[in-house]
């Protein structure tokens, strides 16, 4: 359990299981905590499918799980940043495309991508397995297409001609995203309660903010060496990044053979 990605799957495989009344994870420890009622054998049959090499580290009784968000409280949570990530998605793209960014671009599917996260997350809600895993590839597959296309365009800029990009464009909208991005980072900060579990969020969201800080700096360098290579370095490494956690996301909802009854 490494990104926010297999939190989202963790959270998918686990939805159908009886007794859970919340997951909590920390993702720089490796951590996951699930308060349940039921016995934890189908719980650690679900995570065995993942291959994240789970075991047990601890196990005892607790009498209630009170500090925890509500279902409620999660879901609007995830529909605010949700929709912030989606807008960015939209607003980078079109001025990715007219400032023919390859930053902005590159940083425009990184926002869906973001989006895709969350709606997963928001998708374990209800549904069934089979449906979940389902959106989750396509979700993976989309990823890995756009950032494939995007990395075949920069690698065309790189060996071939062209002007420089409108940096004054990449550094504005950056900064507009950048400002959305650590909104995103109050919205988890002041909703998270003590349950630790979007401390994925907030880590994924810290590496949007270092994403957009990046985009700008290379605004920055196309400005002062009228070159366009600063903004294709940026775009080709977002795009790697989104290449990536589709993988991951693409490894993690593949269904899982048994040779065993």
């Amino acid at each position: 359990m490494d990104c926010p990605s297999e939190e989202s799957l963790i959270r998918i495989k686990l939805a159908d299981v009886p007794g859970i009344k919340a997951l909590t994870f920390d993702i720089p420890s490796r951590r996951l905590d699930v308060i349940h009622t039921n016995p934890a054998d189908e719980i650690f049959s679900e995570l065995n499918k993942l291959n994240l090499g789970a075991s047990l580290v601890e196990q005892k009784t607790v009498s209630g799980h009170t500090g925890f968000d509500s279902p409620e409280v999660q879901t609007r949570l995830l529909r605010q940043v949700l929709l912030i990530n989606l807008g960015f998605f939209i607003l980078e793209l079109i001025t990715g495309l007219w400032s023919q960014s390859m930053g902005l671009l590159a940083d425009s599917i990184d926002m869906l991508a973001d989006s895709l996260v969350y709606g997963l997350a928001l998708l374990a809600v209800g549904g069934s397995l089979l449906k979940k895993n389902r959106i989750a590839s396509i979700s993976g597959y989309l990823q890995l297409c756009l950032a494939l296309i995007g990395l075949i365009e920069v690698t065309r800029r790189f060996t071939g001609s062209g002007a420089s990009p409108d940096y004054t464009t990449m550094i504005l909208i950056s900064i507009l995203a950048l400002m959305g991005n650590i909104v995103c980072l109050i919205l988890l900060q002041k909703n998270k309660s003590t349950e630790s579990h979007m401390k994925a969020s907030m880590i994924f969201t810290s590496n949007d903010v270092i994403v957009n800080a990046g985009v700008i700096l290379a605004g920055i360098l196309v400005f002062l060496t009228e070159s366009r290579y600063p903004d294709l370095i940026i775009g080709g490494f977002v795009f790697v990044l989104v290449v990536q956690g589709a993988v991951r996301i693409l490894k993690l909802s593949a269904p899982k053979t048994s040779g065993s009854a």
